[in-house]
């Protein structure tokens, strides 16, 4: 697992912590310094196969998207151009998404080989402007679960009733007891 961490002499930096055990019972391991430097490093994610980590850093003067190899060592390849964060790599192991400053969707098509990363030059994957705070890549990497962002005239219309039943196995038997 990846994670971001603040730190007050390097502002936020990049871990990893192990998960041991099996399946049935996992447990966290002592997390371990990936990348601490100077400066704002967040929202690390594995590639596919588990031999990269993309994440996003303001180290060239603005918030960029980066991959370099895990565990490393290695060089470091700067994905996006002109701002970039939200990283997410493709599950087909042949793309890196990420949100451009104006929040619509890239997508650079890579290929890796040892520690050698190649990044086509990134390209509009879709018009929509989406929130930063919900976005999810569907498994078979071919859609996005979305929160569209929205405009004056949508702001007007009535709220959204979101219905959030916690307990859910708890109340199905208060409802329907066993015979």
């Amino acid at each position: 697992m990846a994670l971001h961490e603040s730190s007050p002499k390097t502002l936020w930096d990049i871990s990893t912590l192990p998960i041991e055990g099996g399946a049935g019972s996992p447990q966290p391991g002592e997390a371990e310094l990936f990348l601490g430097t100077p400066s704002v490093e967040i929202d690390p994610m594995f590639s596919p196969d588990g031999r990269w980590l993309a994440y996003q850093s303001n180290e060239s003067g603005a918030m960029e998207v980066y991959a370099r190899p895990f565990p490393g060592p290695g060089g470091k390849w700067m994905i996006s151009n002109g701002g970039g964060g939200r990283p997410m790599w493709s599950p087909n192991g042949r793309e890196l998404f990420y949100l451009a400053p104006d929040r619509r969707i890239m997508v650079v098509s890579y290929t890796a080989e040892g520690n050698s990363f190649v990044a086509d030059k990134p390209r509009l994957w879709s018009e929509t402007r989406v929130t930063t705070s919900a976005l999810a890549l569907a498994p078979d990497g071919k859609r996005f679960a979305v929160v569209k962002e929205t405009d004056e005239t949508d702001r007007q219309e009535a709220p959204t009733h979101v219905t959030v039943l916690l307990n859910f196995f708890d109340e199905l038997k208060r409802r329907v007891p066993a015979e």
